[in-house]
């Protein structure tokens, strides 16, 4: 499904998205709008990624689509066999390993746009989590939104967040 890129038309997509989400705040929407204007600077063309990116993200996140920190008490997040690497950006990055495949040099780097970008973007599109890239999942043949989960994550959530692509899909006036 490659269409010809196309700029977002964004005043339909926040439509669309609040119609399914309910309101959005500014900071939603300003990190709505960095991940739109990354997928535009790219040149990227098959929408199904974006949606899915969309959608991870915004599990990932907590809704807030900002890039956060792993929620937990400091004791939870203390022990986990990462520590100090807690996830951190817009798809949870752990470990140390993780943290430098995108350039993030200590805890706390991954909240920053640039790297967060960088490893939504470079993450999912070249599989640096799991080894499953997005073109795994969705291409000419194929889209299955809910093994898709796996570039990130096994399957956990995986019903929940290919429920949140086909709204995102929606939103970008793209069928899923």
């Amino acid at each position: 499904m490659d269409d010809d890129y196309a700029m977002i038309d964004r005043e339909k997509f926040f439509a669309q998205v609040r119609k399914d989400f309910g309101n959005l705040n500014q900071s939603q929407v300003d990190g709505f709008n960095k991940i739109l204007d990354e997928w535009e600077r790219r040149g990227l063309t098959d929408l199904r990624w974006l949606g899915y990116m969309l959608a991870t993200s915004w599990h990932e996140t907590a809704c807030t689509m900002q890039p956060i920190q792993e929620r937990g008490s400091a004791q939870y997040l203390r022990n986990k066999p990462y520590w100090p690497y807690i996830g951190e950006g817009l798809v949870q990055v752990t470990w140390k390993r993780n943290y430098e495949k995108f350039g993030a040099k200590e805890p706390g780097d991954l909240l920053q746009w640039p790297l967060a970008l960088k490893a939504l973007f470079d993450g999912m599109i070249d599989g640096l989590f799991t080894g499953m890239k997005l073109s795994r999942y969705f291409h000419d043949r194929y889209s299955n939104p809910v093994e898709a989960r796996r570039i990130i994550n096994g399957t956990d959530r995986a019903n929940l967040i290919a429920g949140y692509y086909r709204h995102f899909m929606a939103a970008l006036g793209a069928k899923p």
